[in-house]
């Protein structure tokens, strides 16, 4: 057995050592091999653990399996990376021994001179680098991190031709004997740049300017397409990633500014940045890859937030050997500079024709143009004009006349359900506003409101505009009807138990022929006092067509309401009681109907207040006195019998 197998040998049967970063100690033998003349230790030990020039290098393997041994670990190569780019090789050295924090060394092997070792950058001496590192070392461009103790990362932020080879990180020997690897190799070649992106044409969509880059002028509502060509020509089996993104206007080119709209992955997975995410589900954002370089994002829906440069980034990717992705190069081309053109900055609304005067009765008509250059009406925009009106000398918000919606369905707003009134559209940019019979109630100030819409996200509609007119007055003028009414209560005064009867005499002056007259009862209730009285409350009226309406009574009793005269109406009460005390008014109204047989009111009046009190009959006053009593002379009674007996018990008792 020769005296280097005697050694391992008595490695593998050696008793275990204490420090597990170092070997048994071998059993008595030979000497180990002295280093060669006029090398150093850790050059010794770089040739028998790095280099494999020795017999040892085939021994390695095995003397790891007998025990823990010093260990470099490097990353799996060859790695490829894109001249100008970055790099990271990462370095780490386990199992040794000495002190936690080891020194490293970095040489790099050239194609060229495989056997020549350049000193890239070392921990313990800043004279280390060769002189052609020297400056790209002093400058920042090639720098090691120390990640910990044992663990190094070797940088390079721009990478040139002549940086390929073979790498070897270096640990200078700090163990008791030399056993292990010493040094770590991976292989870098270094990829030209090819990779190329540029704008492509923009479609039929949008109106491009002269300008480089384009610019380009979206309408509202409309489809933003761009398109993007990336290619690359490296040798290598590489990825490409491409990604749509957008800057503020005005707003500097660079990561911080740049939003990314949509993003298409090496897999062909579309990915939205976070604002236009919902627009993507919606199926309102698109990207595609058409063909093998080029690529599109069509955009529907332009919202004026949409406006800013649009941008291109392609991003090439390649697989290390050991499974995880580099990015190896990157680059961004302007596609376009986009506005947006607004729907508010294009709507007008003008109305006509001009200040109205009406009878009543008589049609009034408004017309409303709506113009600007706007989208015709269509998948991506919609439009609705309505008529609001304030009445005159009646302070408050506008309320709606009548409108066209969206879909070109017309609709009436409160209180105008039943009039004859009609919302149309006359040309083009025309819409019509048409009262059949006009009444003084109509009298007040009309605008024009147009909205424009925009579909966004699901369909749905999304409100981009509105604009209102200028008021536009109307006068209709007044009927003259007058009308005065004179209220009482018959008898004067009433008594619990009987009838009510209540008159109410209308005078009328002025009005067309065929004026009709309603009328209504009313009672307030007497509340307590320092507390607000109840509001009035309807007991029975009269409809201008003759139809009797019964309300509430106070009582719960029965009401009859009728028409005794021409122009007298009569309200009674029946089996009067205490719960129908309060004050009673009536309230006339006069009714006239115009050619479209629509009804409207022409005037009303109120009564005087009449005073309702149910008065106790006199027999039931003698009733009252005479229970008093009766029930007075029972108690009398029955105390002194009780007396009586009692005494006569007691006596009872003691005989």
């Amino acid at each position: 057995m020769t005296p280097l197998a005697l050694g391992i040998f008595s490695l593998a049967r050696g008793p275990p050592s204490p420090d597990h970063r170092a070997c048994a100690p071998r059993a008595p033998g030979p000497p180990e091999p002295e280093p060669p003349p006029g090398s150093s230790p850790d050059s010794a030990a770089r040739s028998m653990g790095a280099f494999g020039r020795t017999p040892w290098r085939l021994l390695l393997p095995l003397m790891l399996g007998v025990c823990g041994a010093r260990e470099v670990v490097m990353p799996k190569g060859p790695l490829y990376r894109v001249a100008g780019t970055a790099i990271s090789i990462s370095c780490n050295v386990s199992n040794y021994e000495g002190p936690s924090q080891q020194d490293f060394e970095w040489f790099l092997y050239r194609p060229e001179a495989p056997e020549s070792a350049l000193g890239v950058i070392s921990t313990r001496d800043s004279r280390f680098p060769y002189a052609i590192f020297g400056p790209r070392v002093a400058s920042g461009d090639i720098q090691m991190q120390r990640l910990q103790g044992d663990a190094v990362v070797l940088r390079i932020s721009r990478l040139q031709t002549q940086d390929a080879g073979v790498y070897e990180c270096y640990t200078p020997s700090t163990d008791a004997r030399y056993l292990g690897s010493y040094s770590g190799k991976v292989e870098l070649r270094v990829l030209p740049d090819v990779l190329q992106v540029s704008a492509a044409p923009p479609g039929p969509r949008g109106r491009q300017g002269s300008s480089s880059p384009p610019r380009l002028v979206v309408p509202e509502g409309q489809e933003l397409a761009l398109g993007c060509v990336a290619r690359t020509s490296t040798q290598e089996h590489t990825h490409l990633a491409v990604s749509f993104g957008r800057a503020v206007p005005e707003a500097p080119v660079g990561r911080a500014t740049l939003q990314e709209v949509a993003g298409l992955r090496p897999d062909l997975a579309v990915e939205a940045g976070a604002p236009y995410a919902e627009r993507l589900t919606a199926g309102e954002l698109r990207l595609s890859k058409e063909g093998a370089e080029r690529y599109r994002l069509v955009l529907g829906g332009a919202q004026p937030e949409d406006a800013g440069t649009y941008h291109c980034t392609a991003a090439e990717w390649i697989q290390d050997p050991d499974g995880s992705w580099a990015q190896i190069g990157e680059k961004r081309a302007v596609l376009a500079h986009v506005d947006v053109q607004t729907l508010a900055s294009q709507l007008a609304v003008v109305v006509g024709p001009g200040e109205q005067r009406v009878g009543p009765g008589e049609p009034l008509e408004l017309l409303c143009n709506v113009s600007g250059a706007l989208p015709p009406p269509g998948p991506h925009a919609a439009y609705s004009v309505g008529w609001e009106m304030a009445p005159a000398g009646a302070p408050g918000p506008e309320h709606l006349v009548a409108q066209l919606d969206t879909e070109g369905i017309g609709s009436l707003g409160p209180g105008y359900e039943d009039r004859h009134i009609s919302m149309e559209k006359v040309a083009p940019i025309t819409y019509r506003l048409r009262l059949e019979a006009a009444r003084p109630g109509d009298a007040g100030t009309y605008r024009c409101l147009a909205r424009a819409y925009v579909r966004g996200p699901g369909a749905r509609l999304r409100e981009a505009a509105r604009v209102r007119s200028r008021p536009l007055p109307v006068h209709v003028r007044e009927e003259g009807v007058v009308l005065e009414a004179v209220a009482w209560l018959a008898g004067g005064t009433v008594y619990r138990g009987e009838t009510a009867s209540l008159f109410c005499n209308i005078s009328v002056t002025g009005g067309p022929p065929g004026l009709r007259l309603a009328t209504s009862w009313w009672v307030e209730r007497l509340g307590e006092p320092g507390l607000v009285p109840p509001p009035p409350q309807l007991v029975g009226g009269m409809g201008r067509d003759g139809v009797a309406e019964l309300g509430i009574r106070p009582g719960g009793g029965a009401v009859s309401v009728e028409q005794v005269g021409p122009r007298s109406h009569r309200l009674r009460l029946h089996e009067l009681g205490p719960q129908d005390e309060g004050v009673y008014h009536c309230a006339p109204s006069a009714w006239i109907q115009h050619a479209d047989y629509s009804w409207y009111q022409a005037g009303s009046a109120r009564s005087e207040p009449i005073t309702v009190y149910p008065y106790t009959l006199p027999l039931d006053t003698l009733f009252v006195p005479l229970l008093v009593g009766a029930g007075a002379a029972l108690v009398t009674g029955i105390t002194i019998l009780s007396t009586v007996t009692c005494c006569f018990m007691k006596r009872l008792r003691k005989r």
